[in-house]
């Protein structure tokens, strides 16, 4: 090894390439100035010869030294810059033609990095991950991941056979993040990192955690994503879509699992294109305003639906590009529905390719299981109280905003972030700094991200699922609140399917399950869910926990959806509850369409198409969702006959809706209303184009003068059998 030693490269060199060990290949790799001279290195193993060419083509051959390390002397005039020249690669099947990845040097400011390590860089997924971008006029991807307790951190893919010995990477030792350009390489590649842990263990190659795109599942690698950015034709949505998402707006959700909405005649998948054809003028003609897509995140087990997401920033290869999807958002904006995406930033699976002990420590989760494992779901809680993890997390929801336009994040599971017991036992959990249960670190987190997201994106909606009576999840942060706009109400979701499962004859004890909800509707700006959560895990559907004969179990949800559709606060209705679908929803097929042959079933899609019109056309529905003033009960505690009425106004008109929850019909029930003259049956839920009797109104009723219930005039009608009414004022 004399000759090695004195081209300035020593024998254990050469034995820590070989061997995929060595803690910095720049240190000996690449153009080196040795006195007057230049010496170039290259490690390529399995290379039957190498010469470097320079830009004025003269050329140097290398001599193999051994193990893969070949190496040259030039004079200093060989090179015009350091950068300046290409190996010619001999390989067994051909010739390659390339710049040296190691001629090449540091690749991210020194500024990026401070603010990477401090946890506050505005958009980390720029610099982290893999991006096509031009480094001295040379074409090809710069890669970076952040794996600080790493001894070594190599690119792997099929341009170098997967080999992690042969692109080692070069660490920035200040903030953990290790960095490599790879010349000409192309958009579309499929690549992982290869680490060497703390304690020298190869650990399972590694997605990407910063990938835009990622391979289809089964497979795991992450893909260089197309850099040419899709051509927005919305800007019209764009600007105007705060007004649609204001408390006072009409915002009336149909939740989809994309893989099992609808698939093709032979059971696979339909994909953004065949979606954007079908799904959205189904969602426009249904009278809802959003789509809400379950986690469409790359997630390794298609059995949890998304919500064990490992691509943060990648939408699911499931269904197509990076770029199908934008377009399929595009789509949806220019046919006036809003895209809302469920996030999941509070735990991640444990696959051994994902985030899970990353550089072979807790990197992305606590080391401490009582802090960093959920029991229910078999995965780890992102460490928000470090700071990388916490710009980690608050990029990704903010790239969907931005990159995809989506109109707004429901943000998965957050009483299980709020809450360091949640879930667990007596001496399972750690109190935080102050012996308290509450988790500081994600309490602090969520409020940045939503002051970040009013700041920066501005228009896009933050909805909380969070079930506990956490207070002030909607109110604003300069107030201690959380700052998200709108709550899923579950307790009014567990209330009112409590009594809807009741046998009518035995309602009248559970009458305030029904009016409960309104005790509390205005400590937050809630949304009404009827999601997937409701019709899984043996839940059965909508239709199958309505009680009594079939006639019946079909006029008490036509009865309810009229009840929640009239009700304050913002709709959610999972997909197959519009028809009434009686199977429990599976997520490996489709929705039963077939029922809708069933005039029954269509009578229930029929009435919600109506619902959402209803709701969006009346002001009197929508305009005072989070103000008290736009809510009256009339007739609140008939416990006897199950009856509930309340009107809705806007500051100008009203719309009175009556509930009878019995099967039995009420004659010449009387209600008091504010104003006289004729008031018109805008929805009647048991009439006959919906599946019911057509018992009702004759269209509306007159009001006749006389105070009752505390108002000037009065309605007597008649209610229909498990039946909705709503009515309007004419005039």
């Amino acid at each position: 090894m004399t000759d090695s030693r004195e081209r300035g490269i020593l024998a254990e060199d050469i034995d820590a390439l070989a061997a995929g060990q060595h803690p910095d290949p720049f240190a000996v790799l690449g153009p080196h100035p040795v006195g007057e001279a230049l010496c170039i290195r290259a490690f390529l193993p399995g290379a039957a010869s190498v010469e470097a060419v320079s830009d004025a083509g003269r050329v140097l051959a290398l001599q193999a030294l051994r193990d893969g390390v070949f190496e040259g002397q030039a004079d200093a005039g060989f090179l015009s810059r350091m950068t300046g020249y290409r190996l010619r690669i001999q390989w067994p099947g051909g010739q390659q033609e390339t710049e040296d990845p190691y001629s090449f040097g540091l690749l991210l400011p020194e500024e990026d990095l401070v603010l990477l390590s401090r946890g506050c860089h505005e958009r980390a997924d720029e610099c982290l991950g893999s991006h096509c971008v031009e480094v001295d006029g040379v074409p090809g991807v710069r890669f970076a991941v952040w794996a600080p307790n790493a001894r070594r951190v190599s690119v792997v893919g099929n341009f170098n056979a997967w080999d992690g010995r042969r692109h080692p990477m070069r660490l920035r030792h200040a903030a953990g993040v290790w960095e490599l350009f790879v010349p000409r390489l192309q958009h579309g590649e499929p690549y992982k990192y290869e680490l060497v842990g703390a304690d020298g263990t190869l650990l399972p190659q590694k997605a990407d955690p910063y990938a835009r795109q990622a391979e289809p599942a089964p497979a795991t690698a992450s893909i260089v994503a197309d850099p040419e950015p899709f051509r927005w034709t919305d800007d019209g949505w764009m600007a105007g879509r705060a007004g649609r998402h204001a408390p006072d707006a009409p915002i009336s959700v149909y939740e989809v699992h994309v893989g099992s909405w609808l698939r093709r005649e032979d059971g696979s998948t339909l994909n953004w294109h065949e979606l954007s054809d079908r799904l959205i003028p189904y969602v426009r003609d249904m009278g809802f305003t959003h789509i809400e897509l379950m986690p469409i995140m790359e997630y390794p087990f298609g059995g949890s639906w998304g919500y064990q997401p490992l691509g943060l920033f990648a939408p699911t290869a499931r269904y197509g590009s990076p770029r199908d999807f934008a377009a399929f958002v595009d789509r949806c904006h220019g046919a006036g529905l809003g895209v809302i995406l469920d996030w999941v930033p509070a735990h991640f699976p444990t696959d051994g390719h994902g985030l899970a002990r990353f550089d072979g420590t807790a990197l992305y989760e606590y080391e401490d299981p009582r802090e960093g494992f959920h029991q229910d779901w078999n995965t780890y809680i992102y460490n928000l109280g470090r700071n990388e993890v916490r710009n980690f997390v608050m990029a990704s929801g903010l790239a969907w905003l931005r990159r995809y336009h989506i109109d707004g994040l429901r943000v998965d599971a957050v009483a299980s972030m709020l809450y360091r017991d949640y879930s667990r036992g007596e001496g399972e959990w750690i109190p935080n700094c102050y012996g308290g249960r509450e988790n500081l670190e994600s309490i602090s987190f969520l409020r940045e991200l939503n002051e970040r997201v009013r700041q920066q994106v501005p228009g896009a909606m933050m909805i909380a699922e969070e079930s506990t009576a956490w207070p002030g999840v909607t109110a604003p942060v300069a107030e201690g609140g959380l700052g998200f706009h709108y709550k899923w109400n579950m307790g009014w979701m567990h209330d009112t399917l409590r009594y809807l499962r009741e046998d009518p004859l035995y309602r009248r004890y559970h009458h305030h399950d029904m009016t409960f909800g309104l005790v509390y509707a205005y400590s937050e700006k809630f949304m009404l869910p009827l999601s997937h959560d409701e019709v899984v895990h043996g839940k059965g559907s909508l239709i199958g926990k309505m009680p009594g004969d079939r006639w019946q179990r079909f006029a008490n949800l036509r009865a309810y959806f009229g009840f929640m559709w009239s009700h304050p606060g913002k709709k959610l209705l999972f997909m197959g509850g519009e028809m009434a679908q009686e199977r429990e929803w599976n997520h490996d097929r489709q929705l039963d369409w077939d029922v809708l042959a069933d005039p029954l079933h269509a009578g229930v899609q029929h009435l919600v198409r109506d619902l959402n019109r209803a709701y969006v056309g009346l002001r009197a529905l929508h305009k005072r969702d989070a103000d008290p003033a736009g809510f009256r009960w009339v007739v609140g505690d008939d416990d006897r006959n199950s009856v509930y009425a309340f009107l809705r106004s806007d500051g100008e008109r009203y719309v009175l809706a009556v509930c009878n929850m019995t099967p039995v019909p009420r004659q010449g029930y009387q209600v008091g209303v504010p104003t006289g003259g004729w008031w018109r049956e805008v929805v009647n839920t048991d009439a006959a184009d919906y599946g019911g009797s057509g018992m009702g109104n004759g269209g509306g009723a007159e009001a006749r003068h006389g105070p009752f219930h505390g108002l000037p005039h009065s309605l007597v009608l008649t209610l229909p059998p498990l039946s909705t009414l709503l009515l309007e004022p004419e005039g």
